[in-house]
């Protein structure tokens, strides 16, 4: 009798063991959340936004920021991240700038789509800006 309970009491050690060495274990049947966090911003709103608009139209066509820096308040951050349940997390991120309370530029994973494409290309401006700084300060 003794032999037999200890027998059992090592199957059960050893098999809670095993359990803790697969990293995706998981119970049948349980369902797992989907987890959204942030501002949602779709493509559609981001085709909304030219250059010129106000802090004001700004947020409402895309909602209040996740980020407002503090010493920055030219700098608005939207940032939105997507976990499925037990899949990997997605992250999305978009920042407006602005000046004298009107929107300059956009960054992040967002690009106007060709056929609304009110800013050019601001990179390419950005990188002429410097030339001239730099031939400036020679």
């Amino acid at each position: 009798m003794r032999k037999t309970t200890t027998l059992i009491t090592l199957f059960f050690v050893l098999f809670l063991s095993a359990c803790g060495n697969v990293t995706s274990f998981s119970f049948p049947g349980v369902y797992k959340l989907n987890i959204p966090q942030g501002n949602i911003v779709t493509q559609d709103m981001v085709d909304q936004l030219r250059p010129g608009l106000t802090k004001r139209q700004v947020s409402f066509i895309l909602g209040t920021p996740l980020i407002r820096d503090t010493f920055d308040q030219d700098r608005w951050d939207y940032i939105y991240s997507f976990q499925p349940g037990g899949g990997e997390r997605v992250q999305e991120t978009l920042t407006v700038f602005f000046e004298n309370n009107q929107l300059t530029h956009f960054t992040g994973d967002f690009q106007q789509t060709p056929e609304n494409e009110q800013f050019g290309n601001f990179s390419e401006q950005a990188e002429d800006n410097n030339d001239i700084s730099a031939i400036d300060a020679n």
